[in-house]
């Protein structure tokens, strides 16, 4: 057996505040799932989402200096918020139809895989601050790392139009005035 350690802070430990959180939140979707079951777990997390997108949407709109993002604002806020907290998100495609996102690593890491209602963060906070600017968003969640996918695929329609009326997704209106 080899030396032991004399104290508790000079072990090696795999241990720090953002593991610790995204542990927390991990375990937390995981009891919801279990105890209330996927669907319902997903909408107490999108509660927590949109609080979440709408102080996001007025704190990037105070920081731009802007009362309403315009789309292309809208995709570049989105992306960098991800950034901001260790996503890898990227533009694929923006038209006046939709933003399609890839992302390449979860905020969450691998705390996220098995357990798909944490994903409804993402689709709140984007949903949230798609809507609060530009009227209306459905998101689509294609792809997630959550569901074993390597990567996410996130489709945000700005338009209650076409293949957007027929897709499952979450849709999301702006604020009444």
């Amino acid at each position: 057996m080899s030396n032991p350690v004399d104290r508790a802070e000079t072990a090696t430990i795999p241990l720090d505040r953002d593991l610790f959180m995204r542990t927390l939140i991990r375990e937390l979707a995981g009891t919801l799932e279990d105890v209330v079951g996927l669907e319902d777990a997903s909408g107490y997390i999108s509660v927590v989402g949109t609080t979440i997108g709408e102080s996001i949407d007025q704190s990037y709109r105070k920081a731009l200096r802007i009362d309403k993002l315009s789309r292309a604002q809208v995709s570049d806020v989105l992306v960098d918020l991800k950034r901001r907290i260790d996503g890898q998100f990227y533009v694929i495609e923006e038209s006046e139809q939709q933003i399609v996102l890839g992302n390449k690593a979860c905020p969450f890491g691998d705390k996220v895989i098995g357990r798909p209602s944490m994903c409804m963060m993402t689709s709140n906070v984007f949903g949230n601050i798609a809507a609060e600017n530009l009227g209306y968003a459905k998101v689509e969640l294609q792809r997630t790392i959550a569901a074993g996918h390597g990567e996410c695929r996130v489709v945000i329609h700005l338009q209650p139009v076409g293949r957007a009326k027929e897709i499952d997704g979450r849709e999301y209106y702006s604020s009444p005035e």
